[in-house]
């Protein structure tokens, strides 16, 4: 038997014994499933990138600058550097041996299963189609400085858990995820499209961007004893499971006081009300959770109440 595998098979983590045990009953090195990949895209974050583009294009076509080319080309920006983040976090962690603590499915990396070198190029290949994708988009458009912040994005998806001091290991993430899954995604896509100066990106911005903040401070606060053993310092580590809760609770709902405030203005933002309709239930959850189990349940209901708030705040600008 491979050695790290029986390693693998006395592990404290269920996910990587199970891996182990795929390993060995195989005879050798198991088998990879395009399901494998599929699992290590992490699926359930991609609607924190398609929120923010969904509000961009509502604004825009607010703006009367909607274009379906520019506003697809930003959403295969945003997809890309998502998926590019989820496989760098997964080498990074792998790598590191923070996954080696944790408890959840199985990584790519962290499991044995895949050559670390080949999750590492597929973050690369992701990084680099986002890059092509935004090339495109500034050519269309020309607007050239926004070369710069996808420069900037792509160096934050991959220092996120990579290199020598990855800021996802002190306590940052929250504050990236502000800043690239809400302000830039969402300003970013309405200047891709208008020169108008408007204040509804801002604001708009900031409400999808604490949809993120939420989701990951509920993804931290399962991992935090995981997470504490692995040395991996996140925000919710530092202020501990009650705090990070409460915390959690404050992110999901403040998105809603921008439906509040432009009420009057577009009577479509009863709409985004619905949300609620996800988010309250995984308030509650959340609140009384026991198990990771039930944190994840949370964990899929806010990434659910941040696609339909992202999907109903673009409908309410636009129409």
């Amino acid at each position: 038997m491979n050695t790290h595998a029986k390693d693998r098979r006395k592990s404290g983590n269920p996910a990587l014994r199970a891996a182990a045990a795929r390993h060995v009953s195989a005879g050798g090195p198991a088998r990879v499933t395009w399901r494998d990949w599929v699992a290590g895209a992490r699926l359930r974050t991609l609607p924190l990138a398609i929120a923010p583009i969904a509000v961009g294009a509502g604004i825009a076509k607010l703006a009367q600058g909607f274009s379906w080319s520019l506003t697809l080309l930003a959403l295969a920006v945003a997809l890309l550097l998502q998926i590019g983040v989820n496989y760098a976090n997964d080498y990074s962690d792998g790598v590191r041996g923070t996954d080696d603590f944790r408890v959840g499915p199985a990584r790519l990396t962290g499991s044995g299963l895949v050559n670390p070198k080949k999750v590492l190029a597929t973050a690369l290949v992701c990084f680099a189609l986002a890059a092509a994708c935004g090339l495109v988009a500034v050519i269309l458009s020309g607007r050239w400085w926004f070369l710069a912040i996808g420069a900037v994005a792509i160096a934050a998806a991959w220092f996120y858990t990579g290199g020598k001091r990855p800021y996802g290991y002190a306590g940052l993430g929250e504050v990236a995820v502000f800043v690239f899954f809400g302000i830039v995604a969402t300003v970013g896509t309405v200047w891709l499209q208008t020169d108008l100066e408007l204040q509804e990106p801002w604001i708009a911005g900031a409400g999808v961007g604490f949809f993120a903040v939420a989701v990951l401070i509920l993804n931290n606060t399962r991992d935090i004893e995981t997470d504490r053993l692995a040395g991996k310092r996140t925000l919710s580590v530092r202020i501990g499971d009650r705090a990070s809760r409460i915390l959690y609770v404050v992110c999901v709902l403040l998105p809603f006081v921008v439906p509040g405030l432009y009420f009057m203005v577009y009577p479509g933002m009863l709409l985004v009300w619905f949300a609620l309709l996800a988010t309250i239930p995984a308030v509650v959850i959340t609140l009384w959770a026991k198990t990771a189990r039930e944190l994840i349940l949370a964990l899929a209901l806010t990434s659910l109440a941040a696609l339909a708030y992202g999907v109903l705040l673009g409908i309410a600008f636009a129409f």
